[in-house]
This record gives structure tokens, sequence and C-alpha cells, in this order.
């Protein structure tokens, strides 16, 4: 108890201010990367409060940039706060921060699409995935550019155990533009149901925490920018591999405001039969349109497409020339 009460006691000690290290080491925001910088420390820690509480808990932070929630972590008591920052420009800001706090800040110059989180952090830390989330927590002010395919692939992670899930069901707090992450905490029937939707929410407890002003940035971005909490379920709301799942939600809204049958269909050449084909959506409303498929009418649909398909590699078909490709998939199979 008195080594929590010491972590959380740890305070920086007085550093030059963030825009001042932007001034230092004269740094910009590359268009390009879409980097934009968030120098206000009062939203940076108000970030890191929706993690909850980080006393001596294990961090990654994504994308520190010049080290804002950086600075908001290391002041909420994180015990061990790995950086996973891929532009070198930055470098030198943040071992400025590590050499103010010994032994509490690592960097790692890469990029966190391919980094191996799975080897960042001891296994000792792991929890059992039915039991409480671990102490280790993903934070990150995300690049626009990155956002999706990281979410993406960090669900996957989830569906898996593997990655930062390897250690139980570590939970994530992170930033999306506003309508991306609208999309990603929209209920079922919204006008923002999308795929994200349904691939975030059949595998997490899913919250917009709170949005930022695009004008808190710098350079201010055309969007505002919202604040989304992920906690792994203990059970997926779907229980199919992700790779057939992803499939099947990615066809039902290609068709958007559309019917979900639309998307569940089979083409006419394919050798499964009419009754088939309507036992791929039993529990789905075949005049629903897309934002009102659930989760729920999607795992029924999913496991009967698995379960009909002739060629189970086959899962869903493509939404472009679907009859050649099908065709084509019958000759290789």
């Amino acid at each position: 108890m008195a080594a929590a009460k010491k972590v959380a006691a740890f305070r920086l000690p007085p550093l030059p201010t963030v825009g001042e290290l932007i001034k230092l080491y004269n740094l910009r925001a590359e268009k390009q990367l879409s980097q934009n910088f968030l120098l206000d420390l009062r939203l940076t820690d108000k970030i890191v409060r929706q993690a909850g509480c980080l006393n001596n808990a294990h961090v990654c932070e994504v994308g520190p940039g010049p080290g804002g929630i950086t600075r908001s972590i290391l002041n909420a008591g994180a015990a061990d706060l790995l950086v996973v920052e891929k532009d070198s420009r930055f470098i030198p800001g943040l071992k400025l921060l590590s050499e103010a706090a010994p032994g509490k800040l690592r960097i790692v110059h890469g990029d966190i699409l391919t980094y191996r989180m799975d080897r960042g952090f001891p296994t000792d830390i792991s929890k059992p995935w039915d039991q409480e989330p671990p102490n280790l927590h993903i934070i990150g002010n995300l690049p626009f550019s990155v956002s999706t395919p990281l979410i993406i692939k960090w669900l996957e992670n989830v569906a898996n155990r593997t990655g930062p899930f390897a250690f139980g069901r570590t939970r994530l707090t992170l930033t999306f533009q506003k309508e991306v992450a609208e999309r990603l905490t929209a209920s079922t029937g919204s006008r923002q149901r999308s795929r994200l939707s349904i691939m975030a929410q059949y595998l997490c407890t899913v919250h917009n925490c709170f949005t930022i002003p695009g004008r808190a940035f710098v350079p201010k971005p055309e969007v505002d920018v919202g604040v989304v909490h992920f906690t792994p379920l203990l059970q997926p709301r779907i229980q199919q591999p992700f790779k057939l799942v992803e499939k099947v939600v990615r066809n039902v809204f290609q068709f958007r405001r559309k019917h979900c049958h639309k998307g569940l269909q089979i083409p006419v050449s394919s050798p499964i039969t009419v009754a088939s084909r309507f036992a791929f959506f039993p529990l789905t409303n075949p005049t629903a349109i897309d934002a009102s498929c659930s989760a729920e009418q999607l795992q029924s649909s999913v496991h009967n497409h698995q379960r009909h398909s002739p060629h189970r590699h086959m899962h869903v078909l493509a939404a472009r020339r679907p009859r050649a490709r099908w065709e084509g998939a019958c000759r290789l199979g």
C-alpha cells in the first residue's frame, strides 16, 4: 500500500512546456502524417482520466509526439510507460521526459502497426481472460490516417487474444475523428451505425467519453476529435472467427441504406439452394436496413453462412463482380 501511495505521489519536476519544446526542437506537425498537437495539459489530463486509475500501472502510449499525454500519464502515477513513436523528430524531447522520470519511461522508435506489444511488458502482469483486466492500458492521440486500420488490427487481436491482449482484457483509451468515434459507439438503428460499430461492439464495451473541439489542437484540424474507451468483453457477441465476421459485416454495409439481405445474398450461379440462402439470416429481418442489423442477428447469419457454405474458406462474396469471383473460387476449390 505504501508503494502504491509513493507511485501515486510522483510528479514530474519543472520542465519546459510542450509549446516550448516544440519551439526548442523546431517541431512542426506533418500534414501527410495527420499530426495535430494537443498542448493544453488540462485536456491531456482529462483524456488520461478516462483510462481509470493508473496507480502503479503499465501503460503503452501510441504516438506520443511532443509528449503532452506522456506527461499526464506519468503524473497519474504510472509505474512503467512505454511510448512507441515513429517520427524521429520527437525522440529528443521524449528522452528529456525520460531523464525527468528515471526508470518510468521507455522509448521505442518504431511503427505501432508492426510493433510486437506482447513483447513489451513482463508476462507476470497477465490476468486470465475471465478475470478483471490486467493493470495494463493503451492510450493514444492517434493520427487520423492510422486510427481505423490500427483499431481493426487491435480488434482482431482481441478476438484472437494476441498482441496486447495476450496479457488479458487490456483496456484502450484512444482519440478518433469525431465521426469515427460516433460510428464506433453507434447503437442499433442509429444513422451512424456502420461496419466499425459492429466490429467494435461485438468484441468490446465501447464508450464515447467526450469530444475535443478542433481548435484545441495545433494545427487546428478541420474536424473535432472524440475520445473513446474500449474494454474487451468476457465473450464476443458473435461466436465466429474474426475474418469471417469481418467479411460478412463488410458485405452487409456495402449496401448502405439498403436491406440487410442485399449484403448476405448469394449469386444465382452458386450451388447453394434458395432455401439455404434464407438460412443465412434467419434472425435478421430481411427488410431491415443495415443500421438495424444487430450483433445478435449477425451472429446467426454468420453461423448459418459458415454451416451452409460448400466452400468454407469462401465465407462471403466480394461486392464487385460476385459471380466471377465465386465461380473462380469454385474452380480453385
